[in-house]
This record gives structure tokens, C-alpha cells and sequence, in this order.
């Protein structure tokens, strides 16, 4: 355990030089691949096909030699053969957990875990919640779904460290107000669209979020809100709090990357997994700064390494050093590729819809997005709240909205549709579903 005035848990990682850092991904890459190799018919079959054997490693660069997989692959080989199927590298008596994928892009793909894969990425977790100031004698509020969801276990890296852990899990508001009042913890652990829509519950409570809770840091995760400055500053001015974003993916960990002080990006675990930048249309790689597609090769994974997993997620990675002092990368998440839409040859994301939304006055924040077709072109469509007691018209207050995301965009939406406060039905407790993707042709 390191000593609690430590700005670090472990700076032998978070600030090893970049030339020894990779340095050791290039040796756990060689192992890794080797594993993939010896072990899992889809790695021996897939590495056969396209003429490429573990042995052609001798750079990080030699990488882009070896195919890639998605989501996919994972759902065609799982349960294949074995029941964790053609990836999986170990028999089914060495898996001690398995976690799922939410499922909200097809089938959910199983997760599976050796003790030694669960130990470290608990250690991993621990070294996250560390970077967000937790420390042994923190109460910390674990307010996570527990069930087959990824993210449920890293209580354990809060307990790791030596901090008071409070599983409360996916509970009511209500439920969660009280623990939050009765056992005043310093941290909380849940969605940005819910540690909004817990903080104005609590107002209506007759709560005071800044004064009659004890809480230093949310940290949230499971959406992109945490790293859109506007929303994590609007999350922060409502609790009186820092906010921290995570990322995890139930395909490697429920814990991969998290912000530091600075806020300035996601501290990606690059000791455990290295991060490539690939041209969503062509897979080609970018370089290191440019923005396409995520791209993550696991490096000590046991029951199911990945090899150049495509995520989806459209971002980029910067590796330059951090203010903070560490040297790990630091992932920043744009958007879905799959929520990803062009109106008149613009990109547009539903993460610009949502920074417009959050930083304008006179609304709540809550939003959605409806992407259509009308005559064989794309259009869209955004419908917010009218914040409680506003008199502004709802016709100006929507001409306002529509102008600041053609600032933003590019793109002037068809219309902006506007609802009284409450009334637009996206708050949930957990993750809410905002893009609404009406397309017949894509």
C-alpha cells in the first residue's frame, strides 16, 4: 500500500519513462500474442489465414501486420466449441467470473476472467480511484448495477486500497439520497445522466446538493458526458464537487482508463493494454494524436486475450505528458462510430448536440436526438426541456437552440422540439437512451 500522502499508487507505472514503457508492452506483446497463438482456435486459425505467426513480432509497429476483430467476431465465436467459445484461452475451470456487454449494439458477449486476469484489474481500479484523490479512509458509494454488468466488481479496487465501500448498487433515487445523507461518503461512483438527474432530485427533496452531503468526487462512466467540459462542469457546479470520467469495456476490463486532476483526457492502463488509432473505413493506423477509431490489444490477459479489438469508439490518444506528472496515454472519446451521422457532408456526433445542450441557459439538459431519412438525405432532430419557471416562448427558446447547434455542428437541425421541464422522459437512474436512429438507408 502506498503511503496516503502519495500523489501515486504505483509511479514505477503511471511515470515510467515512455521509451521503457514501450519497451515492456513490447514484451508482454510478444508473450500475448503467443498465448493467443498456442491457445484459442480463433487465433491460430485467423493468424494462419492471413499468413502471420506470433514470431513476426519484432517492433510495436509489426502489430498492424495481424488481423483485427469487433464485436462482431466475438459474437460468432462465443459458445462455439467450448461455452466461451473460440477466443477463450483456458479451460472453463480456470474462469473464476464472467461479466457481460450491455448488449446495446446486438447479442451480449460473454466476458470471462481467471483469478489472475480479476486480480489485476482490480489493481488497476484501485490505481484509478487513487488518481481521483481516494484514499484509505474514504466512504466511498459504489452506485454501479451489479448485475452481470463489468463495472459492479470494481468496488473491490475501492476496498483495495483501503477505503470504506458501500455497495449500494442500482437503487432508487430515493434509496440513494439517504445513503448519500445518512452515511455522508466523500465519493460516488455513477452515470453523468444520473448524477444530474440525482442532484436535481435531491432539490426537489429540499436538499441542498453542495451543503447537506459530504461528497468531494463523482466519478462517472458509461457515457460520453463525463469528458464534454460543459456537462462535467455542470454535474460539478450542481454537487459542489470534482468530476472524474472512467472507461471501462466489458471486453478487457471494467476498469482501462480514468482522469486525473487535470481533467484533461482518460489515463489509459498502457501497461496492460496498448492502444492503436485506425481509419474507421480502411482499418489503416494513424498516428498517435489523429482521430479514428479506437483500437485496444490486451498485453496480460489470460482467459481471453484480444488482439486489435476494434471498439466502435471514435476518439484519439495523446501520449504526450501529462501535467499530472504520469506518462500513461490519455484516451479522449469523441463518439460512437455507430451513432455517428453526416447531414450535407458534416460529421456530426451526438456528443456536440450534448455540449451545446448542457452549456445554454434557460433548458434542463435533458435531450434527444432523432436521425432520419427525408428524400434519400439525413436530417435530425433534437427535443429538449424547458427549464422549470422559464417564460421564455417556446419558439425563441428553440430558434436559440437550433442557432447554437449550427454554430456548433455545422448543421441546422429540421427542428428543435421543445417540452416542459420533466416531460421529455429520458432521466433514468442509469444509462438513458437518447439517439433515437430512424434510418431506412444508411
Amino acid at each position: 500500500m502506498p503511503d496516503p500522502d502519495s500523489k501515486y499508487y504505483e509511479p514505477e507505472i503511471e511515470c515510467l519513462p515512455r521509451p521503457e514503457l514501450e519497451a515492456l508492452q513490447l514484451e508482454r506483446l510478444k508473450k500475448q500474442l503467443q498465448h493467443a497463438y498456442d491457445n484459442t482456435v480463433y487465433y491460430r486459425r485467423s493468424f494462419d489465414e492471413a499468413g502471420v505467426k506470433p514470431s513476426d513480432l519484432k517492433t510495436l509497429a509489426d502489430l498492424a501486420k495481424f488481423p483485427t476483430i469487433d464485436k462482431h467476431v466475438e459474437r460468432d465465436t462465443q459458445h462455439v466449441g467450448t461455452f466461451f467459445g473460440e477466443l477463450c484461452a483456458v479451460d472453463e475451470e480456470d474462469v473464476v467470473f464472467m461479466a457481460t456487454s450491455s448488449g446495446s449494439t446486438g447479442v451480449p458477449t460473454v466476458s470471462p476472467f481467471t483469478e489472475n486476469d480479476f486480480e489485476l484489474w482490480q489493481n488497476t481500479e484501485a490505481r484509478l480511484f487513487w488518481q481521483t484523490g481516494m484514499r484509505p479512509g474514504s466512504r466511498y458509494v459504489h452506485g454501479l448495477n451489479f448485475a452481470l454488468y463489468v463495472g459492479g466488481p470494481d468496488v473491490l479496487g475501492a476496498q483495495k486500497l483501503g477505503a470504506l465501500a458501500i455497495w449500494v448498487g442500482a437503487v432508487p433515487s430515493d434509496r440513494l439520497l439517504f445513503v448519500l445523507k445518512e452515511y455522508q461518503p466523500t465519493h460516488l461512483w455513477t452515470s453523468p445522466s444520473y448524477a444530474w438527474q440525482l442532484g436535481e432530485k435531491a432539490k426537489e427533496k429540499g436538499y441542498d446538493p453542495k451543503k447537506d452531503f459530504n461528497l468531494e468526487t463523482i466519478i462517472v462512466a458509461g457515457e460520453t458526458g463525463g469528458s464534454i467540459k460543459s456537462t462535467r462542469e455542470a454535474i460539478e457546479d450542481l454537487w459542489g464537487v470534482k468530476v472524474y470520467d472512467f472507461f471501462g469495456l466489458s471486453d478487457i476490463y471494467g476498469a482501462c482508463a480514468g482522469m486525473c486532476e487535470e481533467q484533461d483526457g482518460l489515463h489509459i492502463a498502457e501497461d496492460q493494454i496498448l492502444v492503436e488509432t485506425v481509419d474507421p473505413a480502411t482499418g489503416e493506423v494513424l498516428e498517435p494524436g489523429s482521430t479514428g477509431e479506437l483500437c485496444y490489444t490486451t498485453l496480460m490477459k489470460e482467459a481471453r486475450p484480444l488482439i486489435r479489438f476494434r471498439t466502435g469508439d471514435i476518439g484519439h490518444i495523446d501520449i504526450s505528458p501529462c501535467k499530472c506528472g504520469r506518462t500513461l496515454g490519455r484516451i479522449h472519446v469523441t463518439g460512437r462510430k455507430d451513432e455517428m451521422f453526416i447531414v450535407n457532408a458534416v460529421n456530426v456526433f451526438p456528443s456536440d448536440i450534448e455540449a451545446v445542450v448542457r452549456d445554454l441557459d434557460g433548458v434542463t439538459g435533458e435531450y434527444s436526438i432523432r436521425v432520419y431519412n427525408e428524400e434519400h438525405a439525413t436530417r435530425y432532430e433534437v427535443s429538449i426541456e424547458k427549464a422549470a419557471g422559464s417564460s421564455e416562448a417556446s419558439d425563441a427558446l428553440a430558434a436559440r437552440v437550433e442557432g447554437a447547434l449550427k454554430t456548433r455542428t455545422g448543421v441546422r437541425p429540421r427542428k428543435v422540439v421543445v417540452y416542459e421541464a420533466g416531460k421529455l422522459g429520458t432521466a433514468s437512474e442509469h444509462k438513458a437512451k437518447r439517439f433515437i436512429d430512424e434510418r431506412t438507408e444508411k
